[in-house]
């Protein structure tokens, strides 16, 4: 016994549960019980007791919990008894790729309090402060075609975008490919890595990670140089609770996960609904070249067709447009 599985019984619970009910579950004494209450307490864990009730939860967690979390997904989720939180690994996606070769099962997760080497995109660094954000992976082995594959990045989008917004009612924006922005700013990015089978070349499996910005200040922003880039649903009036948050995501996930392929009109029309580009002006990549222009649209491939000032159309399906 440890002290997950002290809190695996007081997470699913809504109410009391008593010491005998405990250590019966747990196959120890009352006492044992009671040392592991009394550690968690020591470490502003929100326990209450009573003599005639026994214990149970008063309070949102202290920190990051795997039982916390698995208690808030239904039994039959694709993610449930597959958590893992850490107080803090180089990357999310790093860390959980390293278990997928290993073998790990799809619905397996890793969150952490923080990431001491963060990434993005095109090995960008995501800016990851103890405590301030929700940084979590995903590990998925849909068995699609690899051109399917290619468009799981805007699916993942309209998920992150659409479980926020369950959690806490903040209605971000998709900035083409993935970027999720909040009053014309920063909120999320996510990273989608594929692996493909070595003999085949067929797609093994995808880890797709995501960090929110929570609580950050502006001033922890500029302080990083991202005063005009990023903001947090702090600054923007939303409190939600991490772990309601991480399970208001992976519930939209998991439905993501449900419907991907089979749903593609209905998730690429989700996705015209939020992407803020089409319409603005941008800069590009076109190989080499630096060039701007006009977004038109989304195509049926989550790419991004450009007009540019050349008056040439290009259609963009990866890399960096920046909103000018």
């Amino acid at each position: 016994m440890d002290q997950n599985d002290v809190l695996s019984l007081l997470a699913g619970r809504t109410g009391w549960l008593s010491g005998q009910e405990m250590s019966q579950a747990l196959g120890v004494t009352r006492a044992a019980v009671w040392k592991q209450v009394d550690q968690l307490r020591r470490e502003g864990w929100p326990i209450q007791s009573s003599t005639r009730l026994g214990y149970r939860l008063s309070g949102p967690p202290p920190c990051l919990s795997a039982p916390c979390l698995s208690a808030l997904l239904p039994p039959d989720s694709l993610f449930a008894g597959k958590i893992q939180v850490f107080s803090s690994v180089d990357s999310t996606n790093t860390r959980l790729k390293a278990l997928a070769a290993d073998g790990a099962p799809e619905g397996t997760v890793v969150l952490a309090e923080a990431q001491s080497a963060g990434r993005g995109t095109r090995g960008r660094c995501f800016y990851s402060p103890a405590g301030q954000g929700l940084y979590l992976s995903v590990l998925l082995r849909p068995r699609v075609e690899l051109e399917q594959l290619l468009t799981l990045t805007g699916w993942a989008a309209v998920a992150l975008g659409e479980g926020i917004q369950a959690a806490c009612g903040a209605r971000a924006d998709i900035k083409w490919l993935n970027d999720l922005y909040l009053n014309g700013r920063k909120l999320c990015g996510i990273l989608t890595e594929l692996s493909l089978l070595g003999e085949s070349g067929e797609p093994d499996y995808v880890v797709l990670g995501a960090g929110v910005n929570l609580t950050q200040s502006r001033a922890d922003f500029a302080a990083q140089g991202l005063g005009d880039i990023a903001t947090s649903l702090a600054l923007e009036g939303f409190a939600p609770e991490r772990h309601h948050l991480a399970a208001c995501v992976l519930s939209a996930l998991e439905e993501m996960v449900r419907a991907f392929p089979r749903q593609a009109p209905q998730w690429l029309a989700r996705y015209r609904s939020h992407c803020l580009t089409p319409g603005r002006r941008v800069a590009f990549q076109d190989g080499p070249e630096q060039r701007t222009g006009t977004a038109v649209a989304v195509d049926d491939r989550f790419s991004l067709v450009i007009r540019g000032d050349d008056g040439v159309i290009r259609t963009l399906s990866s890399g960096t447009v920046t909103l000018i």
